[in-house]
Order: structure tokens, then sequence, then C-alpha cells
């Protein structure tokens, strides 16, 4: 490691230390801090990531919305989730790209994956393989099954496939990677429930804010928000943390949300 490489380590380091719990607000993540159990974390990650795109406010304001409905309890309803009763409760809820018949899509896809699987995790788990370097092709796979359990037989819509982007397609799966660090990577702020893929195989999320502040400090040459930028930055982080590169994520997401100097 080189002197400039030592002096950014030195910065990287401070500010993952500083962008501990008591910087989470705001952020989607509040959300999976509200709860104990193990599957209650996972289905408001999940929500929480596939909501988690736009300006921050308008994301917490639908997942309270969503986490109201839910009366408080993610695994209780969706375990209990029932079409004809439940899908009216989501008529008036919209985000952006996504439509009320969207979100009562994503439900009930949920429900199915619970009955059917046990958890998210057991279905991830399916497309994993610790030979790999990283996640891009289980995120393919996995990213493909969710649209294609979503959509039940029919084409799926637009705001569909925005839910589970594809790196193959070159998706830098901002919201994917998001949900993958929050259940695998395990401090003050992740949750670790998914101790079976070690976190160097971790992708940073990277939007608009994380791509403008890794340009800054060199740690991507790309010009636009792709898989390609996405793995080039982890890569890059690995220099300094090798274990654990996406640990940074918190820190830079912030640092550019907030526009604040690094």
């Amino acid at each position: 490691m080189n002197k400039k490489e030592k002096l950014l380590k030195q910065k990287l380091d401070y500010h993952y230390k500083y962008f501990d719990y008591s910087q989470i607000s705001p952020d989607p993540l509040e959300f999976l801090h509200r709860y104990s159990d193990y599957y209650d974390i996972e289905i408001s990650g999940l929500l929480s990531a596939v909501f988690a795109y736009g300006n921050v406010r308008q994301i917490n304001s639908t997942l309270n919305k969503l986490h109201a409905i839910m009366e408080g309890k993610p695994y209780e309803f969706i375990k209990n989730y029932n079409s004809k009763r439940d899908d009216k409760l989501f008529r008036k809820i919209v985000h952006r790209f996504y439509s009320s018949e969207d979100i009562v899509s994503l439900f009930n896809a949920i429900h199915r994956i619970y009955i059917n699987y046990g958890s998210l995790k057991r279905l991830f788990l399916l497309y994993y393989f610790s030979e790999e370097e990283h996640l891009k092709n289980a995120i393919h796979f996995y990213s493909r099954n969710m649209i294609d359990i979503i959509a039940d037989h029919k084409e799926p819509s637009r705001g569909m496939v925005f839910m589970f982007p594809d790196p193959f397609k070159g998706s830098a799966c901002k919201r994917t990677n998001l949900f993958l660090r929050w259940m695998v990577r395990k401090d003050e702020l992740d949750l670790g429930l998914w101790s079976e893929i070690p976190t160097e195989k971790l992708v940073i999320p990277v939007d608009t804010h994380v791509a403008r502040i890794c340009t800054e400090l060199k740690l991507t040459k790309h010009k636009n928000v792709s898989w390609k930028m996405a793995e080039e930055i982890t890569d890059n982080l690995k220099i300094f943390d090798a274990k654990d590169p996406v640990k940074y994520d918190f820190a830079i997401c912030h640092i550019g949300m907030r526009k604040m100097k690094f």
C-alpha cells in the first residue's frame, strides 16, 4: 500500500467509525432495526431495498405506509396473507415506477416464497456457489426467479422488472446489493442474518451519491453507473479491507447524500 492509499484508508476507516448507528437516519435501513425476529427483519429488509429509490423522504413515507398495513408484524402478515382479503389494502399506494398492482403482486409473491421456501435466504442460496468470485451470477438467477414469481405466469410489468434488475444487462443492481449488504454483513448497522455468504463476495450498492464520491476518490474510472463500476469500486476497496470491502458503503453513501466533504 503506497502513501496515498494509506491516507485514503485512514479516511475511509475514520468515516466508517463515524457513521455508526447514531447516524442511521435518514435511511431505509432504519426499518429493519424495528425488529428482532429473523423473519420480520428479512421481510422488512426486502421491502426496504425494493423501495429504496428516489428521495429518501418519499422512500420512508412509502415504507411507513407498508409497515402500518402490516401492523408492525411483517412475518405474521406475510404468512397469513390472503389475496381476496388483503389485496385491497394496497389500492391507494404507489411509488414512482410501482403501481398499486405491482405492490399487490409483490406481497402475493413474498407470501408464496415463504410458504414454498421458508425464507428469502433459502431461495437466494439456491443460486449461490462459493467458488464464484462475487454474487453476479447469483443475483442474475435470483432476479429472474423473483420476477417470474411476482408476475405469476403473466407478462411482467415495467415496475416488476425494475424491482429486480439484472447485472447481466449492465445494471449496478444497487437495491439488490443493498439488501445483500444488510443480510450478509454484521455490525452496528447491518444485520448479518445470512452467515453462509462471506462478506468478501458482496458488491457495493452504487447509486449517484456513491458514484460521485468514488469518482472523486479515484476508486473508479467508469463514467456511468453500472455493474462494471460497482465491481471496480469493490475491487479497489479490497485494497483497504480484503475481507469486508463493502463496510465502507454506508459512510460513502451518506457523505454523498449529505453533501459532506470526504
